[in-house]
């Protein structure tokens, strides 16, 4: 599929993110692509974020109240901010894109209703943006990625999502495997937990994962031998728990790090084979990974190391694009427009707070 720009001029698009614990906005300036390129120029003219990791970390995860009204003290301000490193104004913004869903109902509402004061305020166009379709066009943003060519699989790894999908085209895609009961960033998350390593626990686990033995514990990988594409994290949940409850407590630190160490061995040892049986059963050779996980070192290492093995490529986003932000939102409804993707129908389309959506049920 070829990219048909339908920028006549730049086109600056307000994203806006607010599907979960990060309130982002960002302002992206889009032209036609370089001579030879496959996706538009993007520049960043100016982004603001902040993470809610130290108001929920007290709890252990996300409290979806206290998330929503964060969000209502926070977007403002963040716009404002935006705005500033932009040295722009809002009468410059072509078009507004907000995350629609799939996310917490209240946090959601906030960013909805914000993008359609805006709006309505300025008689902008407005655009609602799947959040998974943000993340999996992330990687498209790097530099090396005008090599990527439709169809290629890619991996959504996260706090709330691990799916396989194989992408056709923007707003093309194919379910091939998910979890069948929690994410891999839950089953982080969890873990941390249970070892008393904070919140978020993606990257406690691979911090104290760096010190530790990780074939001192075996823990399971759920599915890894199954013909399909489907995980399961709920097992090895439960594994952490019951060795955890077999250590003396209080847990020395090389008790902490040898289970991290096995925890993350186990959770990166089934993403990495079931992305290269899906190369295997696709006969597709590159893969784009994204999500929250997708920062995880180890993962990113060994995934390059079997995709060499295969003579196949692997792309990822920008470290600093992994986890929720504005910048991806406005990214996949630049990607849209450069397609020629937004009808009519589409862009007139009701835009609510979907916390529940299919990422396959997108139409191009």
């Amino acid at each position: 599929m070829t990219v048909r720009p339908t920028f006549g001029k730049p086109v600056r698009i307000l994203g806006i993110e607010t599907s979960c614990d990060e309130t982002g906005l960002a302002l992206l300036e889009l032209s036609a692509p370089a001579p030879g390129g496959q996706w538009p120029t993007a520049r960043v003219l100016g982004q603001a974020l902040h993470s809610q990791i130290d108001l929920h970390k007290t709890y252990g995860g996300v409290v979806p109240e206290l998330a929503s009204r964060d969000h209502l003290l926070r977007i403002m301000p963040l716009l404002t901010s935006c705005l500033e490193q932009a040295n722009s104004s809002l009468d410059q913004v072509d078009w507004i894109a907000v995350t629609e869903g799939p996310g917490l109902a209240g946090a959601l509402l906030v960013g909805v209703s914000v993008a359609h004061g805006l709006a309505a305020a300025l008689n902008k166009p407005l655009m609602g943006i799947h959040h998974l379709e943000g993340h999996l066009l992330s990687p498209l943003l790097d530099a090396g990625s005008q090599d990527l060519r439709f169809p290629f699989l890619a991996l959504l790894v996260s706090g709330g999502h691990t799916q396989i999908m194989q992408v056709d085209g923007v707003g093309q895609y194919t379910l091939l495997g998910e979890t069948i009961d929690d994410a891999a960033g839950e089953a982080f998350d969890k873990s941390a937990q249970l070892l008393g390593l904070g919140y978020p626990g993606g990257p406690a686990i691979s911090k104290w994962a760096a010190n530790g033995r990780a074939d001192r514990f075996e823990f399971p990988r759920p599915l890894k031998h199954r013909p399909n594409l489907d995980f399961s994290f709920a097992g090895l949940k439960t594994a952490v728990l019951t060795q955890v409850q077999k250590l003396q407590t209080p847990l020395s630190d090389e008790d902490r790090a040898d289970v991290a160490a096995g925890v993350q061995a186990a959770i990166v040892d089934v993403l990495v084979h079931k992305c290269m049986a899906a190369m295997d059963q696709t006969g597709l050779k590159q893969l784009v990974i994204s999500g929250g996980v997708s920062a995880n070192v180890s993962l990113r290492e060994q995934l390059l190391a079997a995709a060499g093995k295969r003579q196949a490529t692997v792309f990822f986003p920008p470290l600093q694009l992994c986890t929720d932000n504005g910048v991806m939102i406005a990214w996949a409804a630049g990607l849209r427009l450069s397609q020629t993707m937004v009808q009519p129908e589409f862009v007139d389309s009701p835009i609510i707070a979907r916390p529940r959506w299919d990422l396959a049920s997108l139409a191009p």
